[in-house]
This record gives C-alpha cells, sequence and structure tokens, in this order.
C-alpha cells in the first residue's frame, strides 16, 4: 500500500512539473514569435494602431480602416503603391500623405470620404503614366474623429518626411476647418517645413493673406477659395442685395471655425438701411442636430416678421438641412426665401431623405417657399452650361455664333479636364474604385489638390533631374504655379499668388433641385466679379 502511495505521489508530480515546462514552453515561443506585443497598442495594419477606440496612423497598403464603402478605392491605392515600389527599384519616389479622418460614423459622412480618396487615387494613377517622375506614392493617415489625435499622425509625418525609403514630400486632405486642422498645418508647414495643399478646408484662418508680408503658414497652398472669397463671389452672383433684405443665421459652437469664418465672411457690409439682426444658435457637433430643431422654429418666426428674403447660413450641412425644413414649415403669407451657405454644404442632398425632398417641393400643398443655394468648389455641369451662356451672350451682341477657337479658355480648358476625368472613370482604366459621383464636387477638388502636388513636385525636379526634390524645393513651387505654369483644374483654373493662394477661383453656384433630387447648377460666381485673367497671370498686389 505505501509503495503504491509512494508511487502514485511522484507520477502526480512529475506530471505536474511537465505541464508547467510545456506552459512556460508556449509562452516563450510566443514572447520570441511576437516580440514587443505584450503591452503594446493595439494592432490595426502596418503602421495602424488602436488608440481611443480608433485606428490611428499612416497606412500605404491599401487598408480600408474597416470603415464601409471605401474597400475598392484603398485597395486600388495599394495596389498602384506596390506597382510603383517594384517598377522604382532605385527609391525615385515621394509620397504624399492624405490626412482626413478616416472612420466616419454617419453614412453620408463615409460616402464624402470615398468621394475624396477617388479623386486622389485617381490624380495618383494619371501623375504616374505621364512621362514626368518622380513617381507618386500615397498613403492615409487617420488622425481620428475631428482631427482629435493629429499630434500621433504628425509625428509619424515628420519621421516619413526624413526617411529616404519614404519621402514624404507634401500632406493634403483636411476636409474640415477646425481647431485642431489649424494646429496641425501650422506644426507641418511652420515646424516641420513640410509643404501642406489643402484642398478642401475654406476657413480663412487657414489661409495665408497675400499682402506680402511674412506667411502665417510657410509651405502652405490651397486651391479652394476661402469663406470670404466665397461670400465675395456669392454676393457678386446676386448683385443689388440691400442690408434689409438679408439676414444672418449662424453657428456659435466653440472650436469650429468654418462656422467661424463663414459667419464673418457673410457680415460683408451691404447698402441701404440696416436688416434684421444676427440669429445665432450653438450646436452640440458637427453631425448632432441636438435641440436646434426648437431654436430654428423661433427663429424662423422672427425673420418671418422681418423684410429680410435671403438667409445667409453660417454652420454645417446637418443643421443647414434642419433649418432648411424647419423654415419651410413657418406660414408666412406665402414669403419665399432663399437660403445662402458655403462649400461646407456640398454634400448637402446626402443627408435628405425621400420626405425632406418632398417638403422642399411643396408637397404638402403649400407650394415651395425655400431654395437651399450654396457655393460649391466645382459641379461637373459648370463648363458646359457656362459655355452656352457664353456663346448665347455673343450671339446677343453680335448677331452671330462665334468660333470655337474664340472660347475662353479658362471655361475650355477645365472642361477638357474634366471630360479626361470622366473618360478615366468610364472606362474603368484605373480599376474598380466603387461608384463615382462627380456632384458633390470632392471627387473633382481632391483630384485636382494632388494634380497641384504633382505638378510642384515636376517642376522641382526639372531643375535637379534624377534627384528626389527637397521639402523646401517643393514648397517654393506653390507660387511658380501661373501662367505658363497654371494648373488646368477640373474645378477651374489653379493659378496660385505668393501667399500660395488659388486667384480668383470661380466658385458653382448649386441648389437643391426637388423635382430631381439632385444638386442643380445655376451659375459661376468670381470673386473678383470678373473671369481670370488671360492665361492666369495673377496681377501686382495679390502677394
Amino acid at each position: 500500500m505505501l509503495n503504491w502511495l509512494y508511487n502514485t505521489f511522484w507520477a502526480t508530480l512529475i506530471r505536474k512539473v511537465c505541464t508547467v515546462l510545456v506552459v512556460l514552453a508556449v509562452v516563450v515561443s510566443l514572447a520570441v514569435i511576437i516580440p514587443g506585443r505584450i503591452g503594446a497598442p493595439e494592432y490595426c495594419a502596418e503602421g495602424v494602431e488602436r488608440s481611443a477606440g480608433e485606428c490611428i496612423g499612416v497606412s500605404a497598403s491599401g487598408y480600408d480602416f474597416g470603415t464601409d464603402g471605401i474597400r475598392e478605392v484603398t485597395r486600388a491605392i495599394g495596389e498602384e503603391n506596390k506597382r510603383i515600389s517594384e517598377q522604382e527599384r532605385e527609391g525615385n519616389l515621394v509620397t504624399v500623405a492624405m490626412m482626413l479622418p478616416l472612420q466616419p460614423k454617419a453614412d453620408a459622412e463615409r460616402k464624402q470620404l470615398r468621394s475624396e480618396l477617388q479623386g486622389a487615387y485617381l490624380a495618383q494613377w494619371r501623375a504616374n503614366r505621364t512621362e514626368n517622375k518622380p513617381l507618386l506614392r500615397l498613403v492615409l493617415a487617420n488622425p481620428g474623429a475631428d482631427y482629435a489625435q493629429q499630434e500621433k499622425v504628425v509625428d509619424r509625418l515628420a519621421a516619413m518626411a526624413d526617411s529616404p525609403r519614404d519621402n514624404l514630400r507634401a500632406v493634403t486632405g483636411f476636409n474640415l476647418s477646425l481647431d485642431n486642422t489649424k494646429r496641425a498645418i501650422d506644426r507641418l508647414t511652420n515646424k516641420l517645413h513640410i509643404p501642406v495643399l489643402a484642398s478642401r478646408v475654406s476657413a480663412d484662418e487657414i489661409a495665408n493673406t497675400d499682402n506680402g508680408g511674412a506667411l502665417k503658414y510657410a509651405g502652405l497652398a490651397r486651391i479652394i477659395p476661402t469663406n470670404r472669397q466665397q461670400a465675395a463671389a456669392l454676393a457678386n452672383f446676386h448683385g443689388g442685395l440691400r442690408d434689409a433684405d438679408t439676414v444672418l443665421v449662424k453657428d456659435l459652437r466653440p472650436n469650429d471655425i468654418y462656422d467661424e469664418s463663414l459667419a464673418k465672411a457673410f457680415s460683408r457690409p451691404e447698402p441701404g438701411p440696416p436688416g434684421p439682426k444676427d440669429q445665432p444658435f450653438t450646436s452640440p457637433g458637427i453631425n448632432d442636430p441636438g435641440d436646434t430643431g426648437n431654436d430654428f422654429t423661433f427663429i424662423g418666426h422672427n425673420i418671418c416678421e422681418s423684410d429680410a428674403k435671403v438667409v445667409y447660413f453660417a454652420g454645417r450641412p446637418v443643421h443647414l438641412r434642419l433649418f432648411a425644413l424647419k423654415l419651410s414649415e413657418v406660414p408666412c403669407h406665402g414669403k419665399k426665401y432663399t437660403v445662402v451657405s458655403g462649400s461646407g454644404a456640398a454634400t448637402l442632398d446626402r443627408y435628405m431623405s425621400a420626405a425632406d425632398w418632398e417638403k422642399l417641393r411643396g408637397d404638402d400643398g403649400g407650394g415651395s417657399t425655400i431654395t437651399v443655394q450654396y457655393a460649391a468648389p466645382g459641379h461637373p455641369d459648370a463648363w458646359d452650361a457656362s459655355l452656352r451662356t457664353w456663346e448665347k451672350e455673343q450671339r446677343a451682341r453680335t448677331g452671330k455664333s462665334p468660333a470655337v477657337r474664340d472660347r475662353p479658355v479658362y471655361l475650355t480648358e477645365p472642361q477638357d479636364e474634366l471630360r479626361e476625368l470622366r473618360r478615366l472613370i468610364d472606362r474603368e482604366a484605373a480599376g474598380d474604385i466603387g461608384p463615382v459621383s462627380l456632384e458633390d464636387s470632392r471627387t473633382m477638388l481632391v483630384h485636382d489638390g494632388v494634380r497641384t502636388i504633382a505638378a510642384a513636385v515636376f517642376l522641382a525636379n526639372s531643375q535637379a533631374a534624377g534627384t528626389v526634390p527637397t521639402r523646401t524645393r517643393v514648397a517654393a513651387q506653390w507660387p511658380r504655379l501661373e501662367a505658363r505654369y497654371r494648373v488646368r483644374g477640373t474645378s477651374g483654373w489653379i493659378c496660385l499668388t505668393n501667399g500660395g493662394n488659388a486667384y480668383d477661383k470661380p466658385v458653382a453656384v448649386v441648389q437643391l433641385d426637388p423635382a430631381t433630387r439632385r444638386v442643380a447648377f445655376v451659375g459661376l460666381g468670381w470673386p473678383e466679379k470678373k473671369p481670370q485673367p488671360a492665361d492666369c497671370v495673377v496681377p501686382s498686389g495679390t502677394g
């Protein structure tokens, strides 16, 4: 009996010791296979880690950040990056980073994001099939919602700018005018000396002045008119409005410099006796209506009692939609309004439901009382429609049809560019990138932005062929992009001032069309009251 107990004790002990040794061996093996992962941030993809519930970082591989609807275009970007990396073994590549929130929650925002990525990719695809060098590698940089984690991403971009393997030479994207966006651009340009091309942010606070003085953001270029320029273009387009005809409704939510800048731009002096005072409201967030519907009902009743027939709206699309609907519900003796806003409303139609369209159309029997109009950075019908208008005016003036050679090139060149973009999309030469919509202008404008970066890189490289140009050299080309070196964009000529601003860039005045449930082109508005000068030579006094 004692022998049996003795043998059982030692057998059990040996089994336990063996089990412990096996477990330790597995742990040690995992530690060797996955070094440094214990206690490290959660891995999302190469160069991207989870932080505060989001995948933050920079990716060149085609990673879609888990966002529905963008997988096709991110895959295409990854494949193009792989193709050119294999082709250019000597490293004759430069990297361009698209920095914008890549995990939006709302369906409308995801569609906006897809449009922007499609525009960037199509421009990359075109640039890499010219005879110009170096080739462009496109990476996606996610700073998180509202750019809240931009510091981590800027750190990574700084390392890429100094790396001879990455050769980061420009950062673009920037689709929200916020304090965080401003801080990111300030550090990129002034501290790290990395060129920045802003294609979507329109706040005047994120722009250099054209007074010939020191640049607020050294190395910044922008191809979208500022809010001040948009307001001037809208005023010039409408013409003759008295102060009593207009009223300003503005969002006072802090840290949103788009709303603040647009409100300031719409406050430009107008002739005649004073109109109604500004009507403020405070929203809880960019995409959160909160209780603003109640505010808009009260504001609508007050506007009804005034002479105002044009309402300037300084706010985001979610709130603009709600305001227009609430204003349409206010019984005001058959009074009709035009609600006017800035380029931030470029995707307003994507927030509209079938019931919303019916209400704007007046399907309740009361008739349509609201026209929603805004300054879009571009529209696919702009050039064809504007040329028809020009030809009609010429026939009325001369009594005969103008010759094709006499058509203004500031209309025909963008028309040609847009046709080329459409051909590229229609024949799918660039691969499957998902459904493409040009009406929201985002694909067009971001495409033009990356094309502008490519023009600066190629121009810098032409002066020292066979080398990758320095960041300083690329930034130095922004003021050269005018006249002979103007960029022929799908959204119009891009002719940069010495401050890096697009001179007299036209805006497409558009409006929601309830009959078709689409965005209709109305006409072109020019910040300087007249079209850009011949061959886009920027005049003196503009930087």
